[in-house]
């Protein structure tokens, strides 16, 4: 562990920090697929449920709070909202909102082969070949944002 003082192997660095030039990368990728995803029609609301979604899979608090504000400007509703993690259990989402967030979810989990057909197929139905790539360029973005934000424990300050 050369270069680190004792007691620090568990000290977790900010990546985004540490890396600034593989970060604007990541963030100019994320602006691509914000503008993919407007050219392709999908609403912005729809893309910060996809970013909230994934986030619930991976668990990361940091990106759960920024997407949830997001959703909220988007106008997303808190009913939607608090319900997302539950979302084939409701009636609230549409087809096409409900093809993408399965799309999505089989983007983040991949090795769920039957989801993943599952997935494509309801997006065929309800997606144009636009809207599906750019909703799997959105859940692979988040996805790596989320690894980001996880991996550098980035904290989740309380609002004022």
């Amino acid at each position: 562990m050369s270069g680190h003082a004792t007691g620090s192997a568990t000290r977790r660095i900010f990546i985004d920090k540490q890396s600034p030039k593989a970060y604007h990368a990541l963030v100019q990728t994320s602006e691509a697929v914000r503008a993919t995803a407007a050219d392709a029609g999908l609403d912005r609301s729809l893309v910060e449920l996809i970013n909230l979604r994934v986030s619930q899979i991976n668990g990361c608090a940091y990106c759960l709070n920024a997407h949830t504000r997001a959703a909220l400007r988007a106008g997303e509703t808190v009913q939607r909202l608090g319900v997302l993690a539950a979302w084939r259990d409701t009636e609230l989402f549409t087809p096409a909102e409900r093809a993408a967030l399965a799309l999505a979810e089989a983007t983040t989990e991949p090795t769920d082969a039957a989801a993943q057909e599952s997935a494509w197929a309801a997006a065929r139905d309800a997606l144009t070949d636009d809207q599906i790539s750019a909703v799997i360029w959105v859940a692979v973005t988040i996805n790596a944002f989320n690894r980001v934000s996880i991996m550098s424990k980035h904290p989740v300050r309380t609002e004022q």
